[in-house]
């Protein structure tokens, strides 16, 4: 009988506890239990209703073309809860110079599929577009003179595109993600496909035609959403994960000051400051910043969400100022995803706050954080009545920033954590942020651990 502990209720320790839970099933002799420091399980994810309203406290979906979150979702028995986000009228804006600025359609990130699409794009300077029409032409050059260490997202992006590029599009973008600054950020951690077109094609803007026409080739074109979501919201995936595991093997408010020194193995799935707590000889390999998020949902029934309107699309992003004032994103969360709101109608705009600025209101109330982002969005969008219901979440240090280095320390601590039998890391502190990344790490690591003899 193998004796596992899994530390850490967030999606990874669940994930992890549910494909144990399989191997038990199918006759494997293993014994698991889960531990968990807070009063509920999901970590970071978490779902709210309020009046038929779907609120979300933490992440609203994942991006569709990585499956594993999917199928995780399929096998708990939610596929007709699978909702996909409103494509075809998708458009995401720039806030600058107080203005929203659409970004131009058949965009990779910060490279265009199609160039013609800039050209009457506003967002760009003449300069940018010329530095945009020239990144082809340099492909030689770029392949050739590609760094062979790493680099900042930052370094990366201007070299192909200029800095212009760099502060209008690149930093709000992986800064909304990532919640980190691209001058410090790992290309090779953060945007490992880029950096693997550049070094086959040199040109990103080639790699990704490319791209496409070997997927024409191979008839791969039927575009699938670019994200996917659950009906009920994301919580519904941790309540469907709950609700597969044995409740005695479910442990909340237990709170480890040291590793179990009494199992034959122990999933780590906690924290960036959990695990250096309890992992201290890893403290430093593993990232040394993370960024903290604050997120306001603001709910207007059907009536009162008549008294105005937003651009049509999915929000807007602001670039960093290096203010600790401005907001990092709004997302237009009922245009961006259906069954967000009740049959009568309604409107929820949901504000981010991160880095400096998440600092900056960290000890401040619920209504002053909200009263905050709500006169910033009345400054962007117009006049806004108030809103009938408001929902504020605080992720202290909730993103660890994998900066330039990151793979390399992580090589180094996958050495370490081989001198350490049994031990087994998980988390978003490691090598991927998003659900499906987390879910897919959960689970390869907990099937190779149930086919390990004991």
């Amino acid at each position: 009988m193998k004796h596992i502990a899994i530390i850490g209720g967030g999606i990874s320790g669940l994930t992890a506890a549910y494909e144990l839970e399989q191997a038990r099933r199918r006759g494997v002799e293993l014994d698991w239990h889960l531990y968990e420091a807070s009063n509920r399980f999901g970590g970071i994810v978490e779902t709210s209703h309020h009046q038929g309203f779907v609120l979300e406290g933490g992440p609203d979906g994942w991006v569709s073309e990585k499956p594993a979150a999917r199928e995780l979702a399929i096998e708990l028995g939610l596929e007709q809860e699978l909702i996909f986000s409103n494509d075809a009228t998708r458009k995401t804006y720039i806030l600058r110079d107080h203005q929203l600025e659409e970004i131009p359609a058949s965009m990779r990130m910060m490279v265009p599929m199609d160039l013609a699409a800039l050209e009457t794009s506003p967002l760009f300077s003449r300069e940018a577009k010329r530095a945009y029409a020239a990144e082809a032409g340099r492909a030689r050059e770029l392949k050739d003179t590609a760094p062979r260490e790493d680099e900042s997202v930052a370094s990366f992006v201007a070299r192909h595109f200029g800095q212009e590029v760099l502060d209008t599009l690149a930093a709000p973008l992986l800064s909304g993600v990532f919640g980190g600054d691209v001058h410090r950020l790992s290309v090779r951690a953060v945007m490992p496909q880029f950096v693997a077109m550049e070094r086959e094609h040199g040109s990103l803007i080639i790699g990704l035609q490319q791209r496409r026409a070997a997927l024409e080739r191979t008839g791969s074109t039927s575009a699938q959403p670019i994200f996917t979501s659950l009906r009920r919201g994301m919580g519904s995936l941790v309540q469907a994960l709950v609700e597969a595991l044995p409740a005695d093997r479910l442990h909340l408010g237990i709170r480890l000051n040291a590793l179990p020194a009494d199992t034959d193995a122990t999933l780590l799935a906690t924290s960036l400051d959990t695990t250096c707590r309890l992992l201290p000889a890893a403290a430093p390999l593993l990232p040394a910043e993370a960024s903290s998020a604050l997120l306001i949902a603001f709910v207007w029934p059907g009536a009162l969400a008549q008294d105005f309107s937003v651009p049509p699309g999915f929000g807007y992003l602001v670039p960093p100022t290096g203010s600790a004032e401005h907001l990092l994103a709004c997302t237009f969360v009922d245009q961006k995803f259906p069954h967000r709101t009740p049959e009568q109608g309604g409107r929820i705009l949901r504000a981010f706050y991160g880095g400096a600025a998440a600092a900056r209101l960290r000890n401040a109330t619920d209504e002053t954080i909200a009263h905050d982002a709500l006169e910033q969005l009345r400054h962007t969008l117009g006049p806004l009545p108030e809103p009938t219901h408001t929902t504020v979440r605080r992720w202290p240090r909730s993103l660890p920033q994998y900066e330039v280095g990151h793979l390399n320390r992580m090589a180094q601590l996958d050495q370490l954590v081989a001198t350490l039998p049994g031990l087994h890391l998980l988390g978003n502190s490691y090598r991927g942020v998003g659900l499906p990344d987390l879910i897919h790490a959960a689970r390869a690591t907990a099937r190779r651990l149930a086919q390990e003899p004991s």
